[in-house]
């Protein structure tokens, strides 16, 4: 095998590979002479298909499949070979005829930068600590039982609490919204799932009752951008009231949750189990996040493939039209997806996030540990009704795998960094943990 390398860029390398012809002809004859032998057609005995039909039938398939194995195989060769660091898929290009005696392609791809020694020891990281309490599987419990309520129709007025589906549309100006009919909506009293105005509007509303009143729109409103900062009229017609019923924390209700003698203790149990893995994971996360903050910070000017960073940021475009789209499909209105230069800035991040991580791992030989991945693939299965069903989609799943094992790669490299850096521990409630915004 020969090997040209070439820079064409800061990050960009063309290998050029050379192969003999017979390295590819050896491979496609000894897998045509293994299907001669296991292949069953129609008028010929087992094992004895003769080698001229195989071919026939075979043979681009098997030189096909031969020739993309001897690409990626010689590829991994060239790379050990020259000690290149690939950041991502190259793009092959056969050279010449493969028919002769030899046969050659081109690989064309960034590679990672190589940075020097990165020392974390004057890092300052905050590390948080935090407990699952009594308080915090109460008010667990309690949301349990909100998911578990069963709505009954009324026919007095809405109150506090009270489930309020509605007809309205809204008029600004000259301008209508929607132009023709109304539109449909719901909400729960109290929830502030709503502006304020339609909560108070809709309080004392019966079946049946119509009513117009003034709204001013907040200028991030989303739900409609066309009313962002406007005050517009708008008229409701109430359809329907509901009244929940929140179930009692009796044996009946414990044992749909998969506890067989409905045990409230049992119960108190498996809530804080869950609520402590949550916690694990929200404060690792916090962790990492710390981490990268402050490896960003120590490297403000890294310089990272290009590549890279626009293909995080297509992935990055790719998921916003998905949110958008089922936003859509849920009957909300989201502001339209900005082009992908939007999410170059935040794609720069990430990749350079990345290249730091990476770099960690391999100058102090940190690896993937099997356990680890483990636990935390068990962790994700917990939620689902079927765990084993999820584990086995994971590991027949390689892009699901890839970004697990990444993720988990990721928690090492911080606990590390932690454990070198300056890190200041603070102690903070379980609901702060888990909902940093509302905090």
């Amino acid at each position: 095998m020969q090997i040209s390398l070439e820079n064409t860029g800061t990050f960009e390398r063309k290998l050029t590979v050379t192969l003999p012809s017979s390295r590819l002809d050896d491979v496609v004859r000894s897998r045509l002479q293994d299907l001669s032998r296991e292949v069953r057609l129609k008028g010929f005995r087992p094992g004895k298909v003769p080698m001229s039909v195989i071919q026939k039938r075979y043979g681009n398939q098997v030189r096909e499949e031969a020739l993309g194995e001897l690409i990626r195989d010689s590829f991994g060769e060239a790379l050990r070979q020259e000690n290149l660091r690939p950041a991502m898929s190259p793009r092959i290009t056969p050279v010449g005829d493969i028919g002769g005696e030899q046969f050659a392609y081109t690989a064309e791809f960034e590679v990672l930068p190589e940075l020097a020694t990165i020392d974390v020891s004057g890092l300052s990281i905050e590390r948080v600590q935090s407990n699952v309490e009594d308080a915090d599987i109460d008010r667990m419990i309690e949301t349990l039982r909100l998911q578990r309520r069963t709505w009954n129709p009324v026919e007095r007025g809405a109150g506090n609490g009270d489930m309020v589906l509605f007809e309205h549309h809204a008029q600004a100006g000259d301008a209508r919204f929607p132009v023709e009919g109304n539109e449909r909506a719901g909400t729960i009293l109290g929830s502030g799932a709503m502006l304020p105005a339609f909560e108070t509007e809709l309080a004392g509303l019966q079946v049946g009752d119509e009513k117009t009143f003034k709204v001013e729109f907040p200028a991030d409103w989303r739900n409609n951008p066309e009313l962002a900062g406007k005050t517009a009229d708008v008229t409701v017609k109430v359809t329907k009231v509901h009244e929940s019923r929140v179930p009692e924390v009796d044996a009946d209700f414990i044992k749909s949750f998969g506890i067989a003698d409905g045990s409230v203790e049992q119960f108190r149990s498996d809530v804080r189990a869950n609520l402590q893995r949550e916690l694990n994971s929200a404060i690792a996360g916090r962790l990492k996040q710390s981490v990268i903050d402050k490896l960003l910070a120590a490297y403000p000017d890294l310089e990272v493939p290009k590549g890279m960073v626009s293909m995080e940021a297509a992935a990055l475009h790719a998921d916003a039209q998905r949110t958008f789209a089922q936003a859509q499909q849920a009957g909300r209105q989201l502001p339209p997806v900005p082009a992908v230069e939007a999410f170059e800035e935040t794609a720069l991040r990430r990749v350079r996030a990345a290249v730091l991580i990476g770099a960690i791992a391999q100058q102090n030989d940190i690896r993937l540990e099997e356990s680890r991945l483990r636990e935390a693939l068990a962790t994700i299965a917990s939620t689902y009704e079927d765990p084993e069903e999820v584990i086995q989609l994971y590991y027949s799943n390689q892009q699901l795998m890839g970004g697990l094992q990444q993720r988990v790669m990721e928690d090492q490299v911080a606990e590390w960094v932690a454990e070198k850096a300056k890190v200041e521990v603070r102690e903070i409630p379980f609901t702060e943990v888990m909902n940093p915004q509302t905090a």
